[in-house]
């Protein structure tokens, strides 16, 4: 096999080297996706053809509740099944210094031998919603490489931070006894998104009585005919118990997606919301390439005393990226 130079920036050896499993291909084609590199579109342009057929998991919950253990044992299961597995682990980027741990990937050091497994772990960079700006174009990446199923684990989030959910064809949500009273079952937000519930560490105590809580929600909630129903699961994920059952969940909601038409409907909007996203990253180089900062800093000093409203300052900005 050829094996790139370790700063290659050849798009099509990169490309066809990563189709053909080389992980250090895969590597550098994911380093320049989070660097946002200017070679970004043209990766995008060559991985094109092979996109949009791998299933994508995607794995949230609160700090504490096993999302990385069970993460490393759908893993396994899915790599039983004869299945290529990538996986994107986020983690939390420090405020202060912008650096991360990176330790999800400690926990899966199981598949480190593994060709058939390629595991990233990825800093948020301060992104919201529990994930990195660059996750959409890394699970591009994952699936031009062959990926079969992509499992997506966040940040531990927390009720507003929901941005998985756009990503996935199927989200799994996680919780655990002991992590909030029969009140945190019915808050808006992240409970909302869930395809399939995991209630792991259903081996302590109040399990039983998460479980309920958790069924109790769902019963609450209005769908129409037709419409999915989440699935509950009990799970020990360190014992590899129960994750079975989180594979049978997955594939039902899999086959409904399909059944359908949601996933072809899931799929457009995730395109529409990863076109939005380029487009205002674009608006938002190019506000700041204005070179003048002293234009903006006019402007702010304007609206700040008064003589200006901030839409006015805004329709500025706008007339001198594309003059009328």
């Amino acid at each position: 096999m050829t094996v790139p130079p370790r700063r290659s920036r050849d798009v099509g050896q990169l490309v066809a080297l990563a189709r053909d499993g080389d992980p250090r291909a895969v590597a550098r084609l994911l380093t320049l996706v989070e660097n946002g590199d200017p070679l970004l579109p043209a990766i995008a342009a060559a991985l094109a053809p092979y996109t949009g057929q791998a299933q994508v998991i995607g794995l949230t919950g609160s700090p504490g509740v096993g999302k990385s253990t069970t993460t490393n044992e759908l893993v396994r299961a899915y790599r039983a099944a004869g299945h290529r597995v990538g996986v994107l682990a986020v983690d939390p980027s420090s405020p202060f210094t912008g650096g991360a741990i990176l330790g999800d990937r400690v926990r899966m050091q199981d598949h480190a031998t593994d060709a058939g497994v390629y595991i990233r772990s990825m800093s948020s960079r301060g992104h919201l919603g529990g994930l990195s700006a660059a996750t959409p174009q890394a699970v591009r990446v994952l699936e031009g490489a062959g990926c079969d199923v992509v499992l997506v684990e966040t940040v531990g989030v927390g009720q507003a931070e929901v941005e998985v959910a756009s990503l996935a064809d199927t989200t799994l949500v996680l919780l655990a006894p002991g992590m909030g009273d029969a009140i945190q079952a019915v808050k808006a937000g992240i409970l909302e998104i869930a395809d399939v519930f995991v209630i792991n560490k259903a081996d302590r105590d109040g399990a039983d009585a998460t479980y309920r809580d958790t069924q109790g929600m769902i019963a609450l909630g209005e769908r129409a005919a037709g419409q999915w129903r989440p699935q509950v699961v009990r799970a020990v994920a360190f014992r590899n118990e129960g994750i079975e059952d989180i594979v049978a969940a997955v594939a039902k909601h899999r086959a409904w997606l399909v059944e359908t038409g949601e996933a072809t409907a899931r799929r457009e909007r995730r395109a529409a919301a990863e076109i939005e996203s380029i487009a205002l990253g674009v608006l938002r180089a190019r506000i700041g390439g204005l070179g003048e900062a002293s234009v903006l800093d006019a402007l702010a000093a304007a609206v700040a005393a008064g003589r200006l409203d901030p839409y006015a300052a805004a329709d500025a900005v706008l007339e001198r990226l594309h003059p009328a």
